[in-house]
């Protein structure tokens, strides 16, 4: 369901070679979904920056849903709450549908003060002047859905 307004910014900036290591990883996975963490200096909702992304595994291995394998998560959270960082972007790949969040993808929503980035392989989602897949972020809090627009 998307709603309307809710706390947290109505524009965030992705690097470019974030948003092309999520592509990247997104077509090498396929025909899976493909997931990965993007950490930043403190949260997007407090304004913070997005520094790396971090693939994970996809524990689900299936073109329907993700699961970040645990071990990943384990190691990355050790790692980021060690170089006092945080989960800027919680990412997934849609392999057939837009970059909107699913029903179960609003379910699985774990960390509110993390945007949820989703990209599309879908064709009719690709950007027609690049031919790029689409990649659009969102945030997700108590079941209640709002884009957050990408600057590069």
């Amino acid at each position: 369901m998307v709603s309307g307004a809710q706390p947290g910014p109505a524009v965030v900036e992705l690097p470019r070679p974030i948003r092309e290591a999520i592509v990247v990883q997104a077509r090498a996975e396929y025909p899976n979904e493909a997931c990965g963490l993007i950490v930043g200096d403190r949260p997007a909702a407090d304004g913070g920056r997005a520094l790396r992304y971090e693939p994970t595994r996809n524990k689900a291995s299936s073109p329907y849903r993700y699961e970040v394998d645990p071990a990943d998560l384990l190691r990355l959270t050790i790692e980021t709450d060690d170089a006092d960082e945080v989960f800027w972007g919680i990412v997934h790949s849609h392999t057939h549908s837009p970059a909107v969040p699913s029903p179960t993808d609003v379910g699985l929503a774990f960390y509110p003060d993390s945007l949820y980035l989703l990209v599309s392989l879908a064709d009719p989602e690709a950007d027609r002047a690049t031919g790029e897949p689409s990649v659009r972020a969102w945030r997700i809090l108590d079941g209640a859905v709002e884009e957050v627009a990408l600057s590069s």
